[in-house]
């Protein structure tokens, strides 16, 4: 299938590891032009070398601090400058602090709400005259299976993954005249450094392996294993490619099956 990617501009937030760098590599493997971001410059160059090798499109990167305005700004404005515009956005982040209510001070909520929910607001904000002006995007938001099933332990995540959806609901009825399409993709137990971190603290909790932690895990999930990165890659850049034309609005679990609601 000819995705229609070829030529394509992408910006994708937090792509130097995990499911970041995952959707920025099926989107170069299909020939779209990927700006990486991240906080870690040496990161970045080793993702951009890695990805450079299998790209059929051009790779680059910006250092970008998501929970900071003006380091938004300045990599969007640097990706309009070096690819011409933006046609895809991928909003991504890395996951709050564990705790509970009684644990989690003022200050805890506002650096997540900046770095978990704001940070998309103001990417968007800055992508969508691109959009408007060429009548066409795609933005695509990765969440949390929290946004159907709350995980326990995890009330940062929870409150704002949740938020997420609501704004892309919202946004793909605004922008529908547009032609810019939005949408929310939320991983469940896919195999990442944050799901090994989480895992962790759950081991020293109970007091069991992390082996252990992860065997209870999978049996909870109908397909019966985490899930790969790169499955998850592959639906993000679906959703980016024209083969989406008519998908907008929706929130799609990739979870194997594990969260059982309707």
């Amino acid at each position: 299938m000819d995705m229609g990617l070829n030529g394509k501009c992408a910006f994708v937030a937090a792509s130097s590891k995990g499911l970041g760098k995952a959707c920025a590599i099926e989107l170069a493997r299909e020939g779209t032009n990927v700006m990486l971001s991240g906080r870690n410059e040496a990161e970045l160059q080793k993702v951009k070398q890695e990805i450079q090798e299998i790209a059929a499109g051009k790779i680059d990167y910006v250092v970008c601090d998501i929970s900071k305005s003006e380091n938004i700004k300045q990599a969007i404005q640097t990706t309009v400058n070096k690819f011409g515009t933006i046609d895809i956005l991928i909003n991504n982040a890395g996951g709050p602090p564990t705790g509970s209510i009684d644990k989690l001070t003022d200050e805890d909520w506002y650096n997540a709400f900046d770095l978990n929910l704001l940070s998309y607001v103001r990417f968007i904000r800055e992508v969508v005259p691109y959009m408007k002006e060429q009548k066409s995007g795609r933005i695509i938001n990765l969440a949390s299976s929290s946004v159907k099933q709350p995980i326990p332990g995890l009330l940062l995540s929870n409150t704002f993954r949740t938020g997420i959806v609501g704004l892309a609901k919202t946004l793909s009825i605004e922008l529908a005249p547009f032609n810019i399409l939005v949408n929310t993709v939320s991983p469940g137990r896919v195999a990442t450094d944050r799901i090994h971190e989480l895992d962790a603290i759950k081991a020293k909790q109970l007091g069991v392996s992390i082996e252990q932690v992860r065997e209870d895990s999978e049996k909870t999930i109908p397909l019966g294993r985490y899930g790969k990165v790169e499955e998850f890659g592959k639906v993000v850049a679906f959703l980016a490619s024209s083969a989406s034309s008519y998908i907008t609005g929706s929130s799609m679990l990739i979870d194997g099956g594990m969260v059982k609601s309707l």
